[in-house]
């Protein structure tokens, strides 16, 4: 096939809520020249995250129209000069990055560096689901809090049947020897995370209550998606020396209160890498260990919601249900 220099694209034409009219626009946009480790994806499947909402609404209005996604599955129809790991033909999923057009497209241009084959075992779309929670959570599991295979001790997942805690409580049970404690507010986010491997399931009001019976001691890492007023009580349930990674953006922030116990608090942003080491393969290498284990069936796609096709309703549908706060796993669309 020729290699296209257009792609149609989903795409925002003003920051805005979900109900606008210009916030789910179909266009036609030109596609950048491949660079030397660039692959060209033509897209079969995406899935939205917390990120797709925020940047929506809050993009500067001199870059629109705004093409969102960033997470996607899809195959390699043109490759650049330097690109070693992929060919043309190849099944991937990736996360991306914020600073280049998303993969709400047909095509989408992504640097080689934090692309990985597509599970084997997966459908597109299935596997469209897991990039960037996937990426997220091994990076926060094993770069911040510094777990390792024989880690044990206690982990604390708030919003354990979200995207990121889904998997957060699937790798660490996989890779690591830690006990996982999950909050989830109802029957069916319980039954969620229990199937996915938490030990215990709290509610996530009751923390300062329900923890101490589970670990009298402490438990020793925190990972928080809403760290919003709950500064206080993590320091309360935390041990000594304990650690949160947080990746929500809390204004005024004040972590004074675990300075008593000397706990630490650590930010985790998967868009890190990508934006201030372009050259690092370490996504590329989570995304294959990611692949790799599902393959094994040691872990397992958090889809639970498929949407079709990929166009302005479909999505805006998507982010609507994202948006609620009530979905369970991740809302994932097909090309269809």
């Amino acid at each position: 096939m020729s290699i296209p220099t257009t792609t149609r694209a989903v795409a925002a034409r003003a920051p805005g809520p979900v109900d606008a009219s210009e916030s789910f626009v179909e266009v036609e946009i030109p596609l950048d020249p491949i660079g030397e480790h660039d692959l060209l994806v033509e897209v079969a499947a995406v899935s939205v995250n917390p990120v797709d909402h925020k940047v929506r609404s809050s993009f500067d209005a001199d870059d629109a129209p705004r093409v969102l996604g960033f997470d996607a599955a899809g195959t390699v129809v043109a490759v650049g000069d330097s690109v070693s790991r992929f060919a043309v033909g190849d099944e991937v999923f990736y996360a991306g990055v914020i600073n280049r057009p998303g993969s709400n497209a047909q095509y989408q241009l992504v640097d080689e560096h934090i692309v990985g084959r597509k599970p084997t075992s997966l459908s597109f779309g299935d596997a469209a689901a897991l990039p960037l929670t996937s990426i997220t959570a091994h990076e926060s599991l094993f770069a911040r809090l510094g777990l390792t295979a024989q880690s044990s001790g206690i982990l604390l997942v708030v919003g354990g049947a979200g995207g990121v805690g889904s998997m957060m409580i699937q790798l660490a049970r996989a890779l690591t020897d830690v006990t996982v404690i999950a909050t989830a507010s109802r029957d069916e986010s319980e039954r969620w995370v229990r199937d996915l491997g938490a030990h215990h399931v709290v509610h996530p009001r009751e923390l300062s209550t329900a923890v101490p019976t589970i670990a009298p001691d402490g438990v020793d890492h925190i990972f928080s998606p809403y760290s919003e007023g709950n500064v206080e009580t993590y320091a309360e349930i935390m041990a000594v020396g304990g650690a949160v990674v947080a990746i929500d953006e809390p204004e005024g922030l004040d972590t004074l209160p675990l300075k008593s116990r000397s706990q630490s608090w650590h930010w985790e942003l998967m868009f890190s890498v990508p934006l201030y080491r372009p050259t690092d393969d370490s996504q590329h290498r989570i995304l294959t260990e990611i692949a790799d284990l599902v393959d094994a069936g040691q872990i397992r796609t958090t889809a639970t919601t498929t949407l079709s096709p990929i166009d302005p309703d479909t999505l805006r549908d998507a982010h609507t249900r994202s948006e609620s706060g009530s979905v369970i796993g991740k809302v994932v669309l097909t090309r269809g």
